[in-house]
């Protein structure tokens, strides 16, 4: 398997959806750098050479942020918000979506498994 900024992309698959498994890298991304290369986006990882290898880390690395610094930027802006206690900052804290979705259903991806209270008194107790 090529190594990558750290990241080992598959071998069989082709270069343009390979590159894709580095953080901050997409498909639109992974296209570009093979045009500015002139790497045919269509060829298998495996079949690259050790100089496009780091041929394509080097634009990677100068063009683009990804991997670390692309993590560390994206950590530093989250505690920003918190720090400022701003809105989407205290919504980070709390564990609850950030962009405006509903929670009164459908959060469980952000608020994590039901938590069952006890104690509620259905209609059929109250007489």
């Amino acid at each position: 398997m090529p190594r990558l900024m750290g990241v080992d992309v598959p071998n069989d698959k082709q270069i343009q959806y390979s590159l894709t498994y580095l953080y901050g890298v997409g498909l639109y991304s992974a296209r570009e750098v093979c045009e500015k290369l002139n790497i045919d986006p269509t060829r298998a990882a495996k079949d690259l050479g050790e100089d496009e290898l780091g041929q394509i880390a080097a634009l990677l690395e100068q063009d683009y942020t990804v991997e670390g610094p692309l993590r560390r930027q994206v950590t530093q802006n989250i505690s920003r918000l918190r720090e400022v206690r701003a809105y989407r900052g205290m919504r980070h804290r709390v564990g609850l979506p950030v962009r405006g979705q509903r929670t009164k259903t459908n959060a469980r991806t952000r608020k994590g498994p039901k938590k069952t209270v006890a104690g509620k008194k259905g209609v059929k107790d109250l007489r």
